[in-house]
Formats: structure tokens, C-alpha cells, sequence
């Protein structure tokens, strides 16, 4: 379900920085402080990605998170109303995220993490739920997760070797 983005369209990408952790590791001098960047990267029409990016400065953390992120694109599909095709639910690790369809004029009703991994794929009309663990790596994946295994009717269709009229 991966899809490689051409240059032309990298330009167009946003990117979002949803956490920076300060970790550090003792070694025999004391101890050493690096940085973990999480940054979500989309282009509002479809494509989503998400990165993780280690380093000793702030700055080259984000950077190699949009390049993990650049990396890790994956389409994601949506209905005419701006909303995900069905409800799904989401895993990745302890925490669920359910993604709920919802009709024109709702908006994007999501708790923060989740909230930027929506709005970088482009969904205009889309409830959410998090449940489980609110650790803010743990929702964006567990977003990305369920996203990713959504289906469109047509899809469906094929699966089931029927048309999209039958489907009901």
C-alpha cells in the first residue's frame, strides 16, 4: 500500500512536528544527552507519513524525521465528504484509536496527535476516540495503523468478487 512520491511532489508536502524528547544515555564520563524528534509529513490530498528521527542537536533530529516520514508515505482513502470510507479501529502497541465516518459539516474531532496526522492526510469530516495509552508515539502510529488498512468500497468489491451495487 506504500507509494513513492516523485520530487515534484515533495515540495508540496507539510510537515508537522508532534513531539521532541530529550533522552540520554550513562557512559562512564556521565551523561550523554540526544534528542528524539516524532514528525507527521502530508500533502492534504490522500498521502500521510510518519518518521522518527534521533540526534545530538534538535534541528538534525527533525530533519531525519521528515526524511523517515518522506519515506514512510502511504495513501489513504476518503470519501466524497472528506471522511475515511468506513469505521476502523486502530492498534499500535497499548494504544487504539477508533475512526469513526461522519457526515459533512462535523469537522475533525480528534484529540491532539491524532488531530495532525488527519489534517496532514486531508480529512475534513472525521470523529475520533483514543483509547488505551495517550502516549503521543504510540496515537500517531496507532492512527497511521488503522489508516492504513482502511478500504474503499471498490476494493471491498473486487474482494468479494462482486460489483458496488451488490455491496448495499
Amino acid at each position: 500500500m506504500r507509494e513513492n512520491i516523485d520530487n515534484t511532489a515533495k515540495s508540496e508536502l507539510e510537515d508537522k512536528v508532534v513531539d521532541i524528547k530529550r533522552v540520554s544515555k550513562t557512559v562512564k564520563g556521565g551523561r550523554k544527552m540526544r534528542f528524539a524528534a516524532l514528525v507527521v509529513v502530508g500533502d492534504k490530498n490522500g498521502h500521510v507519513g510518519v518518521g522518527l528521527g534521533k540526534a545530538a542537536e534538535v534541528p538534525e533530529a527533525i530533519r531525519k524525521a521528515k526524511e523517515d516520514a518522506t519515506k514512510k508515505m502511504i495513501e489513504v482513502p476518503m470519501n466524497d465528504l472528506g471522511s475515511t470510507p468506513h469505521d476502523f479501529t486502530g492498534f499500535y502497541g497499548s494504544s487504539t484509536v477508533l475512526l469513526k465516518t461522519s457526515p459533512e459539516g462535523t469537522g475533525i474531532i480528534a484529540g491532539g496527535p491524532a488531530r495532525i496526522v488527519l489534517e496532514l492526510a486531508g480529512y475534513k469530516n472525521i470523529r475520533t476516540k483514543s483509547l488505551g495509552s495517550n502516549n503521543k508515539q504510540n496515537v500517531v502510529l496507532a492512527t497511521v495503523n488503522g489508516l492504513s488498512q482502511l478500504k474503499t468500497p471498490e476494493q471491498v468489491a473486487a474482494l468479494r468478487g462482486i460489483s458496488v451495487e451488490q455491496l448495499g
